[in-house]
């Protein structure tokens, strides 16, 4: 059987047995398993060798189905399901004691989103239980936004990928969740933190968080190639340092005139955040494939999305390894 598949109802009868399958979002693809079954969380978990403590977002197929899983939705909560679901907005909520633990990392919260994708909507419509699905990758490795780097990843280790394209928004949801009823961003994401206080006003950010993390995507190094990896505001500087060696650059919306890089990625020729973000992993898993000795990326913008890649971007490249002198 061919790994990478469109069998939606495959897929569904897989899940159905407790299987782990990879499903595309309009995010990322994820690892998706049956939030009630403990077998197929545990092989999530390790699968993707991803800490416990770790909490997996919850995928549902309808608004409706919230109520099955939290106890209370705050009004603002209702404010930003309205305006971003089906989207990627994940929010973390007061869980009911039917949510295993070991889906929310022992906590009391439940980390929910509704994914935007017509493929993934019609397989949760056919299950009678959400699907648990962090991304279809090793814990800390770049997140795929492609059938194919999934099947790189997990070969032979999941019966199927069903495939779906490649992933629209291309970086992961943004997740809020509520401290003493006030709006908290845990993650910063695809839908940009201005959209949020455009609906439900200011928004205080806890995004970093290693020992017992809120939320997914808290923890410093994650989303990283296996190739050193350097941030910088002056990519001649970068270049310099590294001169001699095998470098390949990230980019925004230009490429650099260098004889000595071997490869360049531009995200954005037109300088778009929202273009720039759906290319930025696909850009490194190819430069990642390529045997450098080192990725120098541009910093972006630090508004909009920008923030996002900035952030994913400063977790890629948290090496100790990485020099911080020009890492700035």
């Amino acid at each position: 059987m061919n790994m990478v598949s469109k069998d939606i109802y495959l897929a569904a009868q897989l899940v159905y047995n407790e299987e782990i399958i990879a499903i595309p979002t309009e995010t990322v693809y994820g690892l998706a398993g049956n939030i009630y079954s403990e077998k197929a969380i545990r092989s999530i978990f390790d699968l993707k060798k991803r800490p416990l403590i770790n909490p997996l977002i919850v995928h549902i197929g309808s608004k409706d189905q919230l109520e099955d899983l939290t106890t209370e939705i705050p009004d603002l909560a209702k404010k930003l399901i309205d305006k971003f679901w089906p989207g990627s907005l994940t929010l973390v909520l007061k869980k009911k004691e039917t949510v295993p633990n070991f889906v929310t990392g022992g906590k009391n919260t439940v980390a929910v989103r509704m994914p935007n994708h017509p493929i993934t909507l019609k397989l949760l419509d056919l299950l009678p239980f959400p699907l648990a699905a962090p991304s279809a990758n090793p814990f800390g490795s770049i997140s795929p936004t492609s059938a194919s780097h999934v099947a790189t990843y997990f070969d032979k280790k999941i019966p199927m990928v069903l495939d779906g394209g490649s992933c629209q928004n291309g970086i992961e949801s943004t997740i809020i969740g509520f401290e003493n009823n006030l709006p908290v961003l845990y993650r910063l994401g695809a839908i940009a933190i201005e959209e949020i206080e455009n609906e439900i006003g200011p928004v205080s950010i806890k995004n970093f968080e290693e020992q017992n993390p809120s939320a997914p995507g808290m923890m410093a190094k994650h989303y990283a190639p296996e190739t050193e990896t350097l941030v910088v505001s002056n990519i001649h500087d970068g270049i310099n340092y590294y001169r001699g060696k095998k470098i390949g650059l990230l980019l925004f919306n230009s490429k650099i005139s260098d004889d000595s890089i071997m490869h360049q990625e531009v995200l954005s020729l037109n300088g778009d955040l929202k273009e720039a973000a759906s290319h930025l992993y696909a850009a490194l898993h190819r430069l990642d494939a390529l045997n450098l000795d080192v990725i120098i990326a541009e910093k972006f913008p630090d508004n909009q999305l920008g923030r996002a890649i900035n952030d994913r971007l400063k977790r890629a490249a948290a090496s100790k390894n990485n020099l911080n002198i020009v890492n700035q």
